[in-house]
């Protein structure tokens, strides 16, 4: 079992960390998506995850424009971290460029804090965090927290609801590279209960914070507990060591597929953050907690509230 994992230092050059992304194109008002995603379908007909995810020559031609973008999510999907086809990459870019400008987007520093939404609540980072509902590949916050496995090269199973497909998605090819940089540099898979950065390409958050959570198959042990604190620490740690990253947003880690029950889920979630502003109070301005669904949301609010005497 692997309990080291390879520091900050030993990667951020490698995938050019501390530069902006810049697309090598941008959307083009004047170009329908349309076009785009089959002209990336036909650059990419070659490529042999184009037949595993089920595209065919053609194709792209004889279904409606809804059915070739998720023909095209899926091949990069199962696509391995290698190049793209010569041209393949500009139009790809400007694409998805044009779908993160036509999303509305959250601004992680316009959200309510906890304080706001709970008023009553005895949570010691009230007004440090935030609970927010919704998709989390539409906050511009500086980081994003990735819920990821061991191999960290995200979801290879096609329109899979994992948050790891999501913001795989969203992101773009370039994100699996330098997930595959980073864990070729390591040699041995991510260890749980730690973490890694990258850039976050067409995301609205210039960063993603990738961690491995504990599985739960059956009880809630101790050593669950510890992993998954430790997996938001990683997270907040690492975070700390990047200058200008003062905004960070939480996924539910390990509550989805890895099992883990959203309500202790939530607790330690939030008996971590509020430790680590404890010891370093002046390092992030906000975290961010993001849920997707009512019962994501429920287990915080009832986490918050434990123990608050109705009015």
């Amino acid at each position: 079992m692997y309990t080291t994992a390879l520091p900050l230092d030993a990667y951020t050059t490698a995938i050019t960390l501390d530069e902006p992304f810049r697309p090598v194109a941008r959307h083009a008002p004047a170009t329908h998506p349309a076009d785009q995603v089959r002209e990336v379908l036909g650059l990419l007909g070659d490529d042999p995850a184009a037949a595993r995810a089920g595209w065919r020559p053609g194709a792209a031609d004889r279904v409606d424009e809804a059915t070739a973008r998720r023909l095209l999510r899926a091949v990069l999907t199962v696509r391995e971290p290698d190049p793209l086809p010569a041209g393949a990459a500009r139009v790809l870019d400007a694409l998805l460029d044009g779908e993160r400008l036509a999303r509305d987007t959250t601004g992680a520093a316009s959200l309510p804090t906890v304080r706001d939404t709970l008023p009553g609540t005895t949570y010691s980072a009230a007004d440090r965090t935030a609970l927010w509902q919704g998709d989390i590949t539409t906050l511009d916050a500086d980081a994003v927290v990735n819920a990821a496995n061991s191999a960290l090269l995200g979801c290879f199973t096609p329109m899979h609801p994992c948050i790891d497909n999501a913001i795989h998605a969203a992101a773009g090819p370039r994100l699996r590279a330098d997930c595959h940089t980073i864990m070729s540099l390591q040699g041995h898979p991510e260890p749980t209960g730690t973490a890694k950065i990258t850039r976050g390409y067409h995301l609205p958050a210039r960063y993603v914070l990738h961690t491995v959570g504990p599985i739960v198959d059956g009880p809630v042990l101790p050593r669950h507990q510890r992993a998954l604190a430790a997996s938001y620490r990683a997270c907040l740690d690492l975070a700390a060591e990047v200058d200008g990253l003062r905004t960070v947003a939480f996924c539910g880690i390990s509550t989805g597929v890895y099992g883990y029950p959203k309500t202790p889920a939530a607790r330690i979630a939030l008996d971590t953050v509020a430790d680590w502003f404890d010891r370093h109070p002046a390092r992030l301005d906000r975290v961010i907690f993001n849920v997707y669904a009512d019962d994501d949301r429920a287990a915080y609010v009832r986490a918050l509230t434990e123990g608050i005497q109705p009015r």
